[in-house]
């Protein structure tokens, strides 16, 4: 399957910025299920875009721009040819061992109740890792009502967990969590899916990854309750959604920041 992706980041301050120092997560890395027709990233400043070695394997960029800065538009934009790999990630860099993917952070870090919620889940799957992951899946897709009104992306999972609602970073959060309570190494992936225009739910989206021995990295969608798909385009990964976030950086002066983010996965007809 062949997709168009299209990514806008927009800021607008009402009082201009002195200087802007922003990291990206803006170009997808292929691997067996992914290859990367062409992509480019745009920045409507005079800045030039520097590699950065991130150590997760993420392909990553800087820049930085002198003010005064009213507004900035951040363009990615290419075109991804997708496989069907069941939810399973194959020749991916990987350049950390598994290890390193059960830390804890304080937006994945497991309270009582979702400790619960993963010992529950093993108890209701047959045993194996690959089955109580699909249980685990579900049972966060059940717990949680996605609400598209929620966008704080630094909310702790126990929190989420508990008022019962969320959106795709808070599932991801949970899922990984309860993962890594039960022993399995987990990651954050954020990424685009193929959606309607019109939809309620974005193209931007997350979801997590944990490694299931004898397959590698699976992906496991709770917001949706599915493996990725086809219809999926990995973009980083990280311990949590700070980590594999698109963009984030810093801004000297300004005030009154309004951000405006767009994006759109779409069928290439042929």
């Amino acid at each position: 399957m062949r997709l168009r992706i299209t990514h806008q980041i927009a800021y607008s301050y009402a009082t201009p910025a002195s200087r802007l120092i922003q990291n990206l997560r803006l170009t997808p890395r292929g691997h067996d299920g992914q290859y990367i027709v062409n992509w480019r990233i745009d920045v409507d400043r005079d800045c030039r875009l520097e590699p950065l070695a991130d150590p997760l394997g993420n392909l990553a960029h800087s820049f930085s721009t002198d003010g005064p800065i009213d507004s900035i538009l951040i363009s990615a934009e290419g075109e991804v040819e997708t496989q069907e790999m069941q939810g399973i990630v194959r020749g991916q860099l990987e350049p950390l061992p598994e290890t390193v993917f059960t830390r804890e952070t304080p937006l994945t870090l497991p309270d009582a109740a979702i400790r619960d919620h993963a010992d529950r889940a093993r108890q209701a799957c047959d045993g194996t890792p690959l089955d109580f992951l699909h249980a685990l899946m579900h049972a966060t897709h059940e717990r949680l009502a996605f609400d598209p009104d929620i966008s704080a992306s630094g909310t702790p999972a126990s929190e989420a967990f508990a008022a019962g609602r969320g959106v795709c970073h808070d599932f991801a959060h949970i899922f990984i969590g309860a993962a890594r309570h039960a022993g399995v190494p987990a990651r954050y992936v954020s990424g685009y899916v193929c959606r309607e225009p019109s939809g309620e739910r974005p193209a931007l989206h997350a979801w997590a990854e944990a490694r299931v021995e004898g397959l590698g990295w699976v992906g496991f969608d709770a917001t949706e309750a599915v493996c990725p798909t086809e219809e999926y385009v990995r973009l980083a990964v990280g311990l949590d959604c700070l980590g594999a976030s698109p963009i984030r950086g810093f801004r000297y002066g300004g005030s009154g920041e309004t951000l405006h983010v767009t994006a759109t996965a779409t069928p290439v007809r042929r």
